[in-house]
């Protein structure tokens, strides 16, 4: 009898086991979303990639490069970014992978690299604005601009319009900007966009940020209509890169309560990359411009993501900030 029962519970065990092991990977392929299916080449194309030294951006400058493209990586740490240059040519064969820097906290550094860009490179078929900080403490920059912002929207805005010209004149080209679904409940703070009057709040300051980035890729679109240039942004997932480092360096104790749910619950950079490729190099989404996308599907931004007028208003601060001729 003893045996009979043990042998009964060992079969609920074994059942059990497999439905978990199933269950997981179901949870694993639900949580991975979408992948890239386009096997679009990309030879005699350049690929710009900001913040392509690590995560999503080293894996989407990866791709673009297995497809052929001349990938510039354009980054902060030049240390780093000359190691996964390397890894980069060395797995995908590809050696027209070349890196430049870029620090997009600094206005200077933005047009440094747009005047040395254009003076060397030769054309410009897609701009990948993937490089941001999360949640990060308090900074200013030189510019006077709280770093979240700077960094997240400001500098790629600059980057961006100072670089138009040449995605002009390598059309159709496309744009692609990296946001975020925390831009669901963000505001644009036109009276305080830099915590100068307010306490400063970090993940306030990241909302807006990446609101701003869903609200520039839809103006920029409205204006570049009829030029072969479209313009994208999206969310990439909860994915497990070094961009949550701030919030773990203020609450370590999370560093040890999320590393195992964190492996089962966020996506790998491979996956937290594959929006942006899509974005990036999949036939006939010129349609979409100026849309937002999630796991390789065109999805509603928020209600704030939507309003044209603050797009506008964004746009012509923006400028003002930026120190940019409105010329665009």
């Amino acid at each position: 009898m003893w045996d009979q029962v043990t042998s009964s519970d060992r079969g609920n065990y074994g059942a059990a086991i497999a439905l978990a092991a199933i269950s997981f990977m179901l949870l694993r392929k639900w949580i991975a979303g979408g992948v890239c299916k386009s096997h679009a080449r990309l030879d005699g194309r350049t690929v710009v990639i900001t913040g392509a030294n690590t995560g999503i951006g080293k894996e989407t400058a990866k791709d673009m490069a297995r497809r052929g493209a001349r990938v510039v990586m354009a980054c902060r740490d030049l240390t780093r970014a000359k190691n996964s240059a390397e890894y980069i040519r060395r797995s995908t064969g590809n050696g027209n992978v070349v890196i430049r820097h870029l620090n997009l906290a600094s206005l200077c550094s933005v047009r440094e690299f747009a005047k040395e860009f254009k003076a060397t490179e030769e054309r410009l078929d897609i701009l990948i604005n993937n490089a941001g900080v999360m949640m990060c403490p308090k900074c200013i920059t030189e510019d006077g601009f709280e770093t979240q912002l700077a960094v997240n929207h400001l500098g790629h805005f600059l980057l961006t319009n100072l670089l138009l010209g040449m995605l002009k004149r390598s059309s159709p080209s496309r744009i692609v900007n990296v946001s975020s679904v925390a831009h669901v409940g963000g505001k644009i703070e036109f009276d305080d966009l830099f915590f100068d009057k307010r306490p400063y709040s970090s993940l306030l300051s990241y909302k807006q940020s990446k609101l701003a980035n869903v609200l520039f890729s839809r103006e920029l679109a409205q204006r570049m209509k009829g030029t072969g240039v479209s313009v994208y942004c999206l969310h990439p997932g909860v994915i497990r890169t070094e961009l949550n480092r701030h919030v773990l360096a203020w609450y370590p104790m999370l560093k040890t309560i999320l590393s195992l749910p964190s492996m089962l619950l966020m996506k790998t950079p491979w996956q937290g990359a594959q929006t942006s490729i899509y974005c990036a190099v999949t036939e006939g989404l010129e349609r979409k411009s100026g849309c937002y996308f999630s796991d390789c599907t065109e999805k509603d931004p928020s209600p704030e993501g939507k309003d044209d007028e603050v797009a506008r208003r964004l746009w012509e601060e923006s400028v003002r900030l930026v120190g940019l001729n409105n010329r665009h």
